[in-house]
């Protein structure tokens, strides 16, 4: 498919069509203008699909482990030997225990529903980079400091600094029935995990701390893991959840996210199939051009004939005429893609103000911006599937022109 001298000058001749074809030129143009927008388009939902399921998974997992290790009934009684269990299982890179527990809160006559998590002071620290106000080094066990989620902070009205009170229904029993505990914590610190429904319920205090509220005694609720491995940490834990069978049962990432998790690939299928045909119907008007180029250069191909142009030449100078067109447009495409998801939080802004609308409600998204993630191998299939279409509509084009009888057009010349 290498072009001669002579076959290159003929294709770009025919790429920008004279003043009498400007009809022509105008479908060529927006045969490349759509084959852009369709790459565009592709590239930029499928970055956007891919940046959901990647920040969705640093966030969920990240916060939560891997797995979960959890008893039957709720407390984990020996849970010192399960954690030495745990941490001896080929593949696990950290084990901690942790405490989970639904309650209330209530600030100045607000009462919110709030998950305390009680934690090791090492889990407590890995929040750090996510903490807007205040220092996480103040918690220390018995010093009944908490820190709690920025939607939670606005949810009740508190600040850092001010004094909320944790209302746990199941108290002590008193000769006049269950009294709810109650107590009051202080604020040391506000964090923003970028998922709305953690911000908005999650107070964390040391464990020991977490155990004196819930009147658990030296008991944890759970035991988290992560591995190295988070796509087959089914398989990895396998062995352990044999051993636990019994006593507790072992819960990984994707079982307890599938719904989520299952939806956004499903999802992510969908629109790729979906944008593909568009970029499918794109390719279509570059199909149409080169027929009407085709048409209308008959008595010109007919005269190349005359002169000793091949058929071989005629269908290598229509095919590079499309296949430009296609790759040019697809080049086009793949820079309005990043362009777009580069200032992607500043265009939902602007048609934010357009609209009037909030287009980005964090507590219906989970999170809280706009996510991307572009997979350079999707953008590589995305442009090669550009290509492909783009010679394959101009087979038939160019076979018609490579076809042409000179004599037959020349007859009445």
């Amino acid at each position: 498919m290498i072009l001669s001298p002579f076959e290159w000058t003929i294709a770009k001749r025919y790429m920008l069509p004279g003043r009498g074809e400007a009809f022509i030129a105008l479908v060529a143009g927006i045969s490349l203008v759509a084959v852009m927008l369709g790459v565009a388009a592709l590239v930029i939902v499928m970055s956007v699909m891919n940046g959901f399921r990647a920040e969705l998974f640093d966030k969920i997992v990240g916060l939560n482990g891997h797995a979960i290790i959890q008893a039957y009934g709720g407390k984990l009684d020996n849970w010192q030997d399960v954690l030495k269990q745990v941490k001896a299982t080929p593949g696990v890179t950290r084990a901690s225990p942790l405490i989970e527990q639904p309650l209330l809160a209530s600030f100045n006559g607000r009462v919110e529903a709030i998950l305390v998590r009680g934690n090791t002071p090492e889990d407590i620290k890995r929040i750090t980079p996510q903490v807007t106000q205040g220092r996480l080094v103040e918690l220390q066990p018995g010093t009944s400091n908490v820190a709690i989620g920025v939607r939670l902070a606005e949810n009740i009205g508190a600040r850092l600094g001010d004094t909320i009170t944790i209302i746990n229904p199941q108290g002590r029993s008193t000769p006049f029935g269950t009294v709810p505990r109650q107590i009051a914590y202080h604020v040391s610190a506000i964090f923003e995990i970028g998922v709305y429904d953690y911000d908005q319920a999650f107070v964390v205090m040391p464990m020991k701390d977490a155990q004196t509220l819930l009147l658990t005694g030296d008991t944890v609720g759970m035991i988290e893991l992560t591995t190295d491995d988070p796509d087959n940490v089914t398989q990895m834990l396998a062995p352990l959840a044999r051993k636990l069978a019994g006593k507790a049962v072992v819960t990984d990432w994707k079982t307890i996210n599938a719904s989520l998790f299952e939806a956004l690939a499903v999802e992510r299928v969908a629109m790729f199939v979906v944008l593909s045909i568009i970029v499918l119907v794109a390719v279509f008007n570059i199909l149409s051009s080169l027929i009407m180029l085709v048409r209308a250069k008959t008595r010109d191909i007919a005269i190349l004939r005359t002169f000793g142009a091949t058929r071989r030449s005629l269908l290598k100078i229509f095919v590079t005429t499309g296949f430009v067109i296609g790759a040019l447009g697809t080049g086009a495409g793949l820079l309005l893609g990043f362009i777009f998801l580069f200032f992607r939080q500043s265009v939902v802004r602007f048609v934010e103000i357009v609209t009037g609308q909030n287009l980005w409600d964090p507590s219906i998204r989970f999170l809280t911006e706009l996510p991307s993630r572009t997979d350079p191998v999707e953008v590589a299939t995305i442009s090669v599937m550009a290509l492909v279409f783009s010679f394959l509509a101009t087979l038939y084009p160019a076979f018609k022109a490579a076809s042409t009888d000179p004599v037959q057009v020349l007859r009445y010349e």
